[in-house]
């Protein structure tokens, strides 16, 4: 059963923005992934809420949110998310990110170092050039693609059974996931790494995997580890992409023993 999870609309820079929050405590700032929006953290929400107050936005083009004016991408996302904060009077706070979410959380830290208390990256972008060929495929353009393959290639069904995809989608790809995708991708790998900036984190920082996700290598987190000044890494051994939802209870647990 969910808890009295408040969902809530608010405007920012013109534009309406949806947002979940609920529970008492320390802040916690959570930035989802790209193949879903804030409604894939709400049972996480859940058990979290004892403990933190919970902010859940969906990111522009997501969910409920209202799409940016400009490209949807990871440095677009972090301003974004630094204007959400803002306008919510969060001063200092735990910031949380999966996939996408993990790449934008990890710029936001390195951008606004004084703002995060402590950072967790769950299977995040931004630490090395590979990802999963599907995603990179998203870099093509449309008409590259052709209007019958784009028609199969947007289609969650067709992407699951014929690519193998290791993903259990919560919801059909958006514009916004397709749009983002390709923006950030080549058809040979990531277009932002920020590993020659790891050395510059302030905050302690907890690195979530699986070690059988195939988007994110877990190799990353593996060489991430080693230059992140003040870091913890866990690697779920039999899972994936998605620890934080496949291991709700593991990962709550692991998640309230890093922030305190």
């Amino acid at each position: 059963m969910l808890r009295n999870i408040c969902s809530k609309m608010i405007k920012i820079n013109g534009h309406d923005v949806h947002y979940y929050t609920a529970g008492q405590g320390e802040p916690l700032v959570v930035i989802h992934g790209g193949l879903g929006d804030a409604r894939t953290w709400l049972n996480n929400v859940n058990r979290l809420a004892d403990n933190y107050t919970v902010y859940v936005p969906d990111l522009p083009g997501f969910g409920e949110s209202q799409s940016l004016d400009s490209d949807h991408n990871i440095p677009a996302f972090t301003e974004f998310m630094y204007d959400f904060t803002g306008n919510l009077g969060l001063d200092r706070f735990n910031l949380m990110g999966h996939s996408i979410g993990g790449g934008v959380a990890l710029n936001y830290a390195l951008k606004f170092p004084g703002k995060v208390k402590k950072l967790v990256l769950i299977s995040s972008l931004c630490l090395g050039r590979e990802i999963a060929f599907w995603i990179r495929l998203m870099s093509v353009p449309a008409e590259a693609l052709g209007s019958a393959v784009l028609a199969l290639f947007k289609a969650t069904k067709w992407l699951i059974d014929t690519l193998m995809i290791p993903v259990k989608f919560v919801m059909p790809l958006s514009r916004a996931s397709v749009n983002l995708g390709g923006n950030i991708t080549t058809l040979k790998e990531q277009t932002l790494v920020l590993t020659n900036r790891l050395s510059e984190l302030a905050m302690p920082t907890l690195l979530v995997w699986g070690a059988r996700d195939e988007i994110v290598p877990v190799k990353q987190a593996y060489a991430a580890a080693l230059v992140i000044p003040d870091c913890q890494l866990r690697v779920f051994e039999n899972q994936g992409h998605n620890v934080h939802r496949d291991e709700i209870n593991k990962f709550s647990r692991l998640l309230m023993g890093f922030l305190g």
